[in-house]
C-alpha cells in the first residue's frame, strides 16, 4: 500500500439491539445518510433505540422516521425476536465468529455483510471481514493498482492470507480508500454492485 495511508482508529459502536439496528440503518446507504436516518430514529424513539420502543412504534412509525419499508420490517422483526427471546445478542460474545455470524444471519434482514459489520464494530472482533463491502473491494483494487474491482468471493479468498486479523486489514484498506478519495486528480469510482 501507499506510504500515504493515514493512521486509523479502530471503529467501534455500541452492541446489542440498538447496535444491530444501527448497522441495518447503514445498509446500502452512505455514512452521512445513515447518520441522518439514525439521528431521526433515535429522536423519534425518545432518545433510546430499544426493542420495546420499536414494537410500540410499528413499521409505519419506523417508516415515518426515515427507514425504508424493508428496513422498517427488518427492524420490527428483530425487535419481535428480541422481545420473545428468540435472539440474545449479548450471548453472541460466547460464540466463535462463524457461529455468531450464523445466528445473526438467521434474523430477518441480516445478511453476511450486516453480520460481519456488527461483529467487527459492535463486538470488536478482529477477524470479521465484510468482503461484500464495495468500498473495501474498491480500496484493495486501488491499493494494488488493479483494473477491476475484486468480487466478494475474490476478496474473501484473498483475505484468507490475513487471518486472524482480517478485520484489521479491512480498517487499513478503508483508511487507504478514504485517503485516496481525498487526493486531487484521483477519479472517484462508481460503487455499484458488480
Amino acid at each position: 500500500m501507499d506510504a500515504q495511508t493515514p493512521d486509523f482508529a479502530w471503529r467501534t459502536a455500541s452492541g446489542g439491539f440498538s447496535g444491530l439496528v444501527r448497522v441495518i440503518t447503514g445498509q446500502q446507504v452512505s455514512i452521512a445518510a445513515a447518520a441522518a436516518i439514525w439521528a431521526r430514529l433515535e429522536a423519534g424513539l425518545g432518545g433510546a433505540v430499544t426493542a420495546d420502543a420499536v414494537a410500540a412504534l410499528g413499521v409505519a412509525g419506523l417508516r415515518a422516521l426515515g427507514l425504508s419499508a424493508p428496513k422498517a420490517r427488518y427492524v420490527r422483526a428483530i425487535a419481535d425476536a428480541h422481545l420473545c427471546g428468540a435472539i440474545n445478542l449479548e450471548a453472541l460474545s460466547a460464540l466463535d465468529d462463524a457461529a455468531a455470524a450464523e445466528v445473526l444471519c438467521g434474523l430477518t434482514g441480516v445478511g453476511r455483510w450486516t453480520a460481519d459489520i456488527y461483529l467487527m464494530f459492535c463486538e470488536g472482533r478482529r477477524d470479521a471481514f465484510p468482503a461484500g463491502d464495495l468500498a473495501l473491494q474498491e480500496g484493495l483494487r486501488m491499493a494494488e493498482g488493479g483494473a477491476k474491482r475484486p468480487s466478494e468471493r475474490e476478496l474473501l479468498a484473498r483475505a484468507e492470507l490475513w487471518r486472524p486479523y482480517r478485520g484489521v486489514a479491512a480498517h487499513l484498506i478503508w483508511a487507504y480508500y478514504g485517503a485516496m478519495r481525498k487526493r486531487p486528480g484521483v477519479p472517484l469510482p462508481v460503487l455499484e454492485a458488480t
